[in-house]
């Protein structure tokens, strides 16, 4: 037995929540399930990873803040660490032989068993993490809340399926819930301007017989109602001390209902589109990006309306403040009481920070939604953070730029991680995944080509590192521990707000919903990233880093043809 850092309870607590994740999305999202697992309410046991999962999300959510009061130094369990291991890898095994098509279709037990083993695996981790008389005092600081948390993890658990059944297609049309009405919402609205239009309700289909399109699962618009619950959900709770309640959470609905609509906007000026004889580019770029474009046009009016309606937000006191403001132009007056200190409003450096990687995103969008598959206008999004970065570096100046060795060495320890899975892949024999980025360069002239590359690795190696460390190290992951993140040392950053800021830099670069690989690939990433940023407080350090990562990965795809990882 002996110490590892973290010690205290909720940085173990943590440490716990991240490595079955881990070990949940290796040892379970393989091709196919070994048969004879037990089934509840039509969900099999190949899904128990998921419960402890959600269990700890809520935990940690709601017990944060009581939970980081618990200052006793722990001890690590090594031996039950190292027990753990066995039947872990005895799950991964029974996982990989699926994979390679081993047929376990006469050995039922075999199910039964691994989920037996992964649910042993799990409680020897929780005792090499935390001490038995560790959860007993972490539940005790918070209540009943372990009870709800195991409640909402058997739930998400249990009912992940039947929920699915509102936007999945099966075998009638009845199960899609949310694409038979979307469906009947495009057709009630395009019918009226075309009414050669016809809808199919059997396929989910609708179109002209020379064009249609097929209402897909994710075309139902489940995908952009996801997003924004999460979205709208986090800012409340973010934002919460400047927030009026229970008026803000009418916004939710609000948004929910404006995210349904714009789909319906979005696949009728589809259809409209390819009937009036748009081009297959522009047709595929606006079905890909308008998502997106939609998403973020949710996100600003709902962050406007609780900062800037008085029914929604609690207005800090200023000197104008002290002689009334007026609201929205409409000439009330509203004059508040509250003293100054109860609500501090954001840093006015929150632009400097976060413009950069929106610039990013705003010309990732407007490029793609003009293009098909190739993004030719890629030039477009160095060239726009540059200006950004150049108008606002008289506050970025303020931070620290220099670096040590410390940064590239961690930026080779990061490719290293990063291209380990798809060099063993590729050492294995399998090929890398399919992208068409390699034959489109191919199809342009050798100066549109490499000027294409430089553009591209420019971007990689230069404004995108500044860009998102700014963004995630810079601001995300002090404003989690202050509203006045820019007078937060780099050096303070606390586990919680480096595990969090570096979880959604993971989810940046998810590739799709479901891209569970690059999920973990990008948290473990952004945790180097942040370890250097806190190691010396330069930010320098960082994107240094960052940028070494990038520059090795570009010459990886440049020299392996690996073009799935741009």
């Amino acid at each position: 037995m002996g110490y590892l850092w973290p010690c205290y309870f909720l940085a173990r607590l943590y440490l716990f929540f991240v490595l079955v994740a881990l070990e949940y999305g290796y040892c379970f999202t393989g091709r196919g399930t070994i048969p004879g697992h037990l089934t509840i309410l039509g969900m099999t046991t190949d899904g128990y990873g998921q419960i402890p999962i959600f269990a700890l999300l809520v935990f940690l959510g709601f017990g944060h803040f009581r939970l980081r009061t618990l200052k006793e130094k722990l001890p690590f369990g090594r031996f039950f660490f190292y027990a753990h291991l066995v039947p872990i890898a005895a799950v991964l095994f029974l996982t990989i032989a699926v994979r390679e098509g081993f047929n376990w279709q006469h050995f039922d037990p075999f199910g039964y068993i691994k989920s037996v083993l992964y649910l042993l695996a799990t409680i020897l981790l929780a005792f090499a993490c935390l001490p038995l008389r560790s959860w007993i005092a972490g539940m005790r600081a918070t209540g009943h809340l372990w009870l709800y948390s195991l409640l909402v993890g058997v739930a998400g658990w249990a009912f992940g399926n039947p929920v699915k059944l509102l936007w999945k297609v099966t075998s009638t049309a009845q199960s899609g819930w949310m694409q038979t009405e979307t469906l009947y919402a495009v057709s009630a609205v395009v019918q009226r301007f075309n009414p050669k239009i016809i809808s199919n309700f059997s396929t989910f289909t609708i179109g002209t017989p020379e064009y249609s399109i097929t209402i897909a699962p994710g075309c139902s618009g489940v995908e952009g109602l996801g997003l924004v619950l999460i979205f709208t959900s986090l800012w409340l709770w973010v934002y919460r001390k400047e927030t009026r309640f229970p008026q803000a959470f009418l916004l939710i609905p609000a948004a929910l209902v404006c995210s349904w609509l714009l789909n319906i906007v979005r696949l009728c000026a589809l259809i409209s589109i390819a009937c009036a004889g748009g081009s297959l580019a522009f047709t595929a770029g606006f079905h890909a990006q308008f998502g997106w474009v939609a998403f973020t046009l949710i996100a600003l009016f709902f962050s406007l309306a609780t900062q800037r309606l008085s029914w929604f937000r609690k207005l800090p006191l200023s000197d104008s403040d002290s002689a009334g403001q007026n609201i929205g132009g409409l000439g009330a007056t509203a004059v508040v009481r509250e003293p100054q200190s109860a609500y501090q409003g954001e840093s006015p450096a929150i632009r400097a920070y976060l413009i950069p990687l929106l610039v990013i995103l705003t010309a990732a969008s407007i490029s793609k939604l003009t293009s098909a598959y190739f993004d030719w206008m890629y030039p477009l999004r160095f060239i726009a953070v540059a200006v950004a970065l150049w108008f606002f570096w008289p506050e970025l100046k303020k931070l620290n730029w220099r670096f040590g060795w410390f940064g590239p060495v961690a930026g080779v320890a990061v490719f290293l991680m990063w291209i380990a899975p798809f060099w063993y892949a590729s050492l294995m024999g399998h090929p890398h995944a399919a992208s068409s980025l390699g034959s489109d360069l191919a199809a342009l002239s050798p100066s549109a080509r490499w000027a294409w590359i430089a553009f591209r690795v420019a971007a990689a190696v230069i404004t995108v590192p500044i860009a998102e460390e700014l963004a995630f190290r810079g601001y995300l992951a002090r404003r989690l521990m202050s509203r006045e993140f820019d007078q937060v040392s780099f050096t303070r950053l606390t586990v919680f707000a480096i595990g969090i800021s570096s979880l959604v830099f993971g989810v940046e670069h998810m590739k799709d919903l479901m891209d569970w690989q690059h999920l973990l690939l990008g948290t473990v990433a952004g945790l180097a990233f942040a370890a250097v940023l806190r190691w010396r407080g330069r930010m320098g350090d960082a994107v240094v880093a960052h940028a070494i990562s990038n520059l090795l990965l570009a010459a990886w795809v440049l020299g392996a043809g690996d073009w799935s990882q741009w």
